[in-house]
C-alpha cells in the first residue's frame, strides 16, 4: 500500500499558533492557526520546502498580490497577510471559512435549485469584479468556492491566475470545468472562458456531478475531453431545474466562446431573471459599479449587430502543457477549507413579502455592499418578475409573492466537533485482480456510513454510501495502481473533515 504524504512541519510564526492541518497540495499545505492579536482563525498556505524554485515562488507571490486586490469582495477570500518564515518558506496568512465548502456538500447532498441561485449570482459577481481588475482566474470549480462562516460563496485559489496583459501564461487548469478552448492543441481563452467554467460550476451543484461525467462509465481524461469538445451539454436530470435555467447554462457552455454570454456579470443577470420567474427572491448583484444590462437577449443567442468583443478582456496565450488532470498536481497551490461540518438547509422564509424600501434582506454581514448596487440588481430584473408574475398567477394572499425560501443565512451556532476520517486503510488484491480495501472507524457512532470512491485521473472520483468497512474495486476497475477516499457520514449527514487515502499497488 502506498501511503499518503504528511503534512509538512507548520513554520513557527510570530504571534500565530498552530491548531491542526486544513489540507495538502502538490505546492503547499494549508494549516489552521490562532492569531493572537487581534484574536481569530485563520488559514496558512505554506509553500513546501522542495517547491521553492523561482517559478512556484513567483507564483505564490502572484496569488497573494491577486487575491489582495480582490479582498474586498464578499465572495473572494480575504488575504489577511503575506510574509517569509523564518525557515524560508514562503506563507499566506487568509480568512477561515469554517463551513463545509462545494467540493464537499455537491455530491453529498442534493442542493436546492433557489440555494444554487444564489451561489451562482454572487460567484457570477465575484468574477465580474475580478475580470473589471483584469483578472482571469482560469480554474473555477467545486473546490475552490469555500463557504464563510455566515453561510456566503468565497472563492479563491487565484495560483494560476493571470492578468489579461500579453504574455500570461497559465499553468495548468481542471479538465471536468474546463472549455474547449483551454484544451486544444493551442490553448487560448478570456474571460468567456472563465464564463464556461464558471456556468459548469454551477451545473455541477445541480447535477451532483461534472457536467461530462458518466456515472459508473469510463471517465479518463482523455473521453472527458472528447466529449467536452464534441458531445451536447447532457440535461441536469432534476424535474426542479426550470428549462430556462438548463438554456441559461447551455448558452454559456456553448462549445464557441462567441455563443456564450460575454461576461460574467451576463450570467448573473440571467440567473436572476430565473429567480424572478420561479418568484424567488432576486439576489443582487455583488458589484461597486454596476453598469446597464448590454443590449443582450440574457438567456438567447447574442443579439443581431451586437458586437460582443466589445465587453471582453484581452486574450491569453496559453502553452499546451498547462493542461492537467487532477490530483495533487492539479492541486498544487489549492487553499481549500476542508473542515465540515453539518450541511445546514436554508430555513423556509416567512410569507410576508419583501420590505418595501427594496433592500435586499441578505446584505452580507461580514461586509456592506452598496445600496445602489442591490436597486439597480432589482431594476434589471423588474420586467421579468412582472411578466413571471402574470404567467403564474397570484400564490401568496393580497399579491403578494411569497418565496418558498429565504435569501438570508443561515443563524451561526455551536460549531459540531469535524467528524474523524477513518484510520488503517490498507488494501490486498485477490487472485482474479479485484482489490479488497477494509479501514477502521476511531469513533463509531449509531448509524454511522461511509462514503467511498476510486480516485480517478479527473481528481473527482464517484461516490458511494456503504453500511460496512470494506469495499471491494472489481477486477475491471482495478488495472495499475488503484487508489480510493474514505469518508465517516454520521446519521445527521456531518462527514469527516478530510478523507482517509490509500492506494494499492
Amino acid at each position: 500500500m502506498t501511503a499518503r504524504r504528511e503534512a509538512s512541519a507548520p513554520p513557527d510564526l510570530p504571534g500565530y499558533e498552530h491548531v491542526r492541518v486544513l489540507g495538502l497540495g502538490g505546492f503547499a499545505d494549508v494549516f489552521l492557526y490562532h492569531q493572537h492579536l487581534p484574536s481569530r482563525d485563520v488559514a496558512v498556505k505554506v509553500l513546501l520546502a522542495g517547491s521553492l524554485d523561482d517559478d512556484v515562488r513567483a507564483r505564490f507571490q502572484t496569488e497573494a498580490n491577486l487575491m489582495a486586490q480582490l479582498s474586498h469582495h464578499p465572495s473572494i477570500v480575504t488575504i489577511h497577510h503575506a510574509a517569509i518564515a523564518a525557515d524560508g518558506r514562503p506563507y499566506l496568512v487568509m480568512e477561515y471559512c469554517s463551513r463545509p465548502g462545494l467540493a464537499e456538500r455537491y455530491r453529498a447532498e442534493r442542493m436546492s435549485v433557489a440555494e444554487v441561485l444564489r451561489i451562482g449570482v454572487r460567484l457570477a459577481s465575484a468574477v465580474e469584479t475580478a475580470h473589471r481588475a483584469g483578472i482571469l482566474h482560469r480554474d473555477i470549480k467545486p473546490a475552490n468556492v469555500l463557504t464563510t462562516d455566515f453561510g456566503w460563496p468565497a472563492l479563491t485559489d487565484f495560483g494560476i491566475a493571470a492578468t489579461t496583459g500579453p504574455g500570461a501564461q497559465a499553468m495548468g487548469m481542471s479538465i471536468p470545468w474546463s472549455p474547449p478552448e483551454l484544451l486544444a492543441e493551442r490553448p487560448h481563452g478570456d474571460e468567456r472562458s472563465d464564463v464556461y467554467s464558471l456556468a459548469a460550476t454551477i451545473y455541477s451543484l445541480l447535477a451532483g456531478r461534472s457536467p461530462f461525467e458518466l456515472p459508473g462509465g469510463n471517465n479518463s481524461a482523455q473521453q472527458l475531453v472528447a466529449r467536452i469538445e464534441r458531445s451536447p451539454l447532457p440535461a441536469i436530470g432534476r424535474e426542479d431545474v426550470p428549462p430556462q435555467l438548463q438554456t441559461v447554462l447551455e448558452r454559456a457552455m456553448s462549445k464557441h466562446p462567441s455563443r456564450r454570454f460575454p461576461s460574467a456579470v451576463a450570467v448573473a443577470r440571467a440567473l436572476q431573471e430565473v429567480e424572478a420567474a420561479l418568484r424567488l427572491p432576486v439576489t443582487p448583484l455583488d458589484l461597486t459599479d454596476d453598469v446597464p444590462p448590454a443590449a443582450l437577449p440574457a438567456t438567447g443567442a447574442p443579439a443581431d449587430g451586437v458586437d460582443d468583443d466589445a465587453t471582453r478582456l484581452r486574450g491569453i496565450a496559453l502553452p499546451a502543457s498547462a493542461v492537467t488532470t487532477g490530483g495533487e498536481e492539479e492541486a498544487a497551490t489549492r487553499a481549500r477549507s476542508v473542515v465540515v461540518g453539518r450541511p445546514t438547509l436554508v430555513p423556509p422564509a416567512p410569507s410576508a413579502a419583501p420590505a418595501p424600501t427594496g433592500v435586499p434582506v441578505d446584505a452580507p454581514p461580514r461586509r456592506r455592499t452598496r445600496l445602489a448596487g442591490a436597486l439597480a440588481a432589482l431594476v434589471v430584473v423588474a420586467a421579468g418578475a412582472a411578466i413571471a408574475y402574470a404567467t403564474l398567477g397570484d400564490r401568496g394572499g393580497g399579491g403578494q409573492v411569497a418565496p418558498s425560501e429565504s435569501l438570508a443565512p443561515p443563524a451561526t451556532g455551536p460549531v459540531a466537533a469535524p467528524v474523524p476520517a477513518p484510520h488503517s486503510l490498507s488494501g490486498t488484491r485477490a487472485a482474479d485482480g479485484s482489490v479488497t480495501f477494509t479501514w477502521q472507524n476511531p469513533d463509531p457512532q449509531g448509524g454511522d456510513r461511509y462514503l467511498w470512491g476510486v480516485l480517478t485521473v479527473t481528481g473527482e472520483p464517484t461516490l458511494e454510501l456503504v453500511e460496512d468497512a470494506t469495499v471491494t474495486v472489481p477486477a475491471d476497475r482495478a488495472t495499475g495502481e488503484v487508489c480510493i477516499q474514505v469518508s465517516i457520514v454520521r446519521e445527521d449527514r456531518a462527514s469527516s473533515a478530510r478523507p482517509a487515502q490509500g492506494c494499492v499497488p
